[in-house]
């Protein structure tokens, strides 16, 4: 499933536009950067609230998929810019990240 198939599925918004034909194999839930990035694998749909810049560095080094903010978290500017910079995709959701991964896991 792609990441594209993600946001139709799941009715994400899109934040920032990366690769939209990235292949999505898992997905990983949590807002500890330090935790995420030891844990979250190569091709996760990964949910957090963390809408900073240290969380697209995350997402580059863990070589997550894609960012989805739940609970309508905000994405700061700096982060906005560094996502746009290394084609990080970053999608929005209104629903919580428990919710999120319920319907990431039934769908995958």
């Amino acid at each position: 499933m792609t990441v594209k198939d993600i946001i139709e599925k799941l009715e994400l918004s899109v934040l920032v536009e990366g690769d939209l034909s990235r292949e999505v194999t898992g997905g990983y839930c949590g807002d500890l950067l330090s935790w995420v990035m030891g844990r979250a694998q190569s091709g996760d749909c990964w949910l957090t609230v963390m809408g900073n810049v240290n969380a697209v560095a995350v997402c580059v080094l863990a070589d997550c998929a894609c960012i989805v903010l739940a609970e309508n978290a905000a994405l700061d500017e700096d982060a906005r810019r560094r996502a746009e910079m290394q084609e990080v995709t970053v999608l929005r959701s209104g629903e919580n990240a428990y919710r999120l991964a319920v319907k990431l896991g039934e769908i995958l």
